[in-house]
């Protein structure tokens, strides 16, 4: 019987965060192995979930899951326990040999001492099972370079954002490196840069600039010998030496090779760079913006604070804003914000009950940076355990453990603390707090692109916000030490 090791490293790391995301945060999220494993992932619209649909169904293969860690995004990892991860996966790898590798990463992880140790992880790896074939999935904001495909065979990246084909990207990878025709023949393959470090506020790909190079890429994808085209973003939080968008292709036409394909789009990508370049409404403008719609919840997006692009779900600004403009739930129509990371609030809300008052300070728990705290007397209106799995397209049926929660309401706005720090992005969320959309007014949220796979629907409007926060979106001020010199950031000339 043929034997397949699978492995998962999945983070995105924001360099700038003051926030660090140690093994603890693993091991709240995804920390599995084996059996167990595939217990945990089946059913759920991931990359494990592919893997353990492929494991279901093909029985002519042995499918052993090593370690699978993912934490949300934050700030860099501490090298240490990268290390631990990777050495897990690495001694997993020992007890090879394999006919088959699959490793699900983000392509965006960084570690306090080293800014690309996928790299080393992908060279470890490789070292390890020889010349068996290797298979590496990537998140579509990954930043990669050449040397990131010179350790694998096959590679492919989601082509979605939001996220909602992380399965099939899995499922395509496996079929293919498991196929005799495609295992065999070790295709062409060839990634082209892009000379700019994009923010992702304009990259969805069902509508701008990143939805048109997606459309194009997809149409030479599907001409006879060619098994993927993948277009990366980038995370634009990420200071690493392969910063900034990519184009990534495995397999050739019979007119152009794959070097030939990848350096097409990348200038396709390049020519359209200056439409990711966006300028977003103050908070005081969205504000009044959403009060004047007649009907339905209006959502109001803080992207800068935005946990699966860094945040660290403590910046006061949106909140502030709705409070000074007096922007208080009506009868059956609420103010609802989520959320601030704060433990020790959440403790003290637990201790004293539903019912009780409190005194409160919210946001800049971890810096003031971003703005002061706010204070004031909330009231405790609900706690939970902060358990449920999603309901909505991405990472489908994936539960989630925020840890203890509470629904608190200062000024008349209703306010979500939480025991730790992952977006509001699926409506089982809300579900768990109470905040049936039918009686929101307002949605205000730190969170960003992703939130509109589920709440599209939903919502009568979505507007992103400019605030500042880890994940603001003016890239200028930050303090890159690794990305190339030159890379442009903004519509201005690129600093020297």
């Amino acid at each position: 019987m043929n034997r397949l090791a699978v492995a998962r490293l999945w983070h995105e790391g924001n360099s700038f965060s003051p926030v660090p995301t140690p093994l603890a945060r693993f091991r709240a999220r995804e920390w599995v192995e084996g059996d167990e494993a595939l217990s945990f992932y089946r059913g759920t619209a991931t990359e494990m979930g592919a893997v353990a649909a492929f494991a279901d169904a093909r029985t002519d293969w042995q499918v052993t899951v090593l370690l699978c860690a993912a934490a949300p995004p934050g700030g860099p990892v501490p090298h240490d326990d990268y290390l631990t991860i990777r050495d897990r996966i690495l001694a997993g790898l020992a007890r090879g040999p394999w006919d088959a590798v699959y490793l699900s990463l983000h392509g965006a992880l960084v570690t306090d001492r080293e800014p690309a140790p996928e790299l080393d992880l992908l060279r470890r790896v490789r070292a390890a099972i020889g010349r068996s074939p290797l298979a590496v999935s990537y998140d579509l904001h990954a930043n990669l370079g050449p040397v990131h495909l010179e350790a694998s065979d096959l590679a492919a990246g989601y082509k979605t954002y939001p996220h909602i084909d992380m399965a099939e990207t899995a499922a395509k990878l496996l079929d293919g490196m498991t196929s005799p025709a495609t295992g065999a023949s070790r295709p062409d393959k060839a990634l082209a840069k892009v000379p700019f470090i994009l923010p992702s506020f304009n990259m969805r790909t069902t509508d701008g600039p990143m939805a048109e190079i997606a459309a194009e890429a997809r149409t030479l994808a599907a001409r006879p010998g060619l098994f993927d085209i993948s277009v990366f973003g980038g995370f634009a939080y990420g200071d690493t030496p392969f910063a900034g968008p990519s184009v990534m292709v495995h397999g050739r036409t019979a007119a152009e090779p794959a070097d030939a394909i990848a350096d097409r789009l990348a200038r396709a990508l390049t020519a359209q760079a200056e439409r990711f370049y966006v300028t977003l409404p103050t908070a005081a403008d969205a504000i009044a913006t959403a009060l004047a719609e007649p009907a339905g919840t209006v959502a109001l997006l803080d992207p800068a604070d935005n946990p699966l692009s860094g945040g660290i779900g403590d910046t006061p600004g949106l909140l502030r804003a709705l409070l000074e403009r007096k922007a208080e739930g009506k009868p059956g129509r609420a103010v609802l914000f989520a959320f601030f990371w704060d433990p020790g609030l959440v403790a003290q809300a637990h201790r004293a009950g539903i019912g009780a008052r409190l005194p409160v300070r919210l946001g800049a728990r971890l810096t003031d940076r971003f703005g002061p705290a706010i204070e004031g007397t909330a009231l405790v209106k609900r706690l939970t355990d902060g358990r449920f799995r999603n309901r909505g397209p991405m990472e489908h049926g994936l539960p989630v453990a925020l840890g203890p929660t509470a629904l608190l309401e200062i000024d008349g706005i209703e306010v979500i603390v939480t025991d730790s720090c992952q977006t509001p992005n699926d409506p089982a969320y809300f579900d768990l707090h109470g905040g049936d959309l039918a009686r929101v007014r307002l949605l205000a949220v730190k969170a960003k692109n992703h939130f509109r796979a589920a709440f599209a629907p939903l919502c009568r409007r979505i507007l992103d916000v400019d605030l500042p926060g880890p994940a603001a979106l003016d890239l200028r001020h930050l303090d890159f030490r690794h990305a190339p010199a030159g890379l442009r950031r903004s519509r201005l000339p690129a600093q020297p």
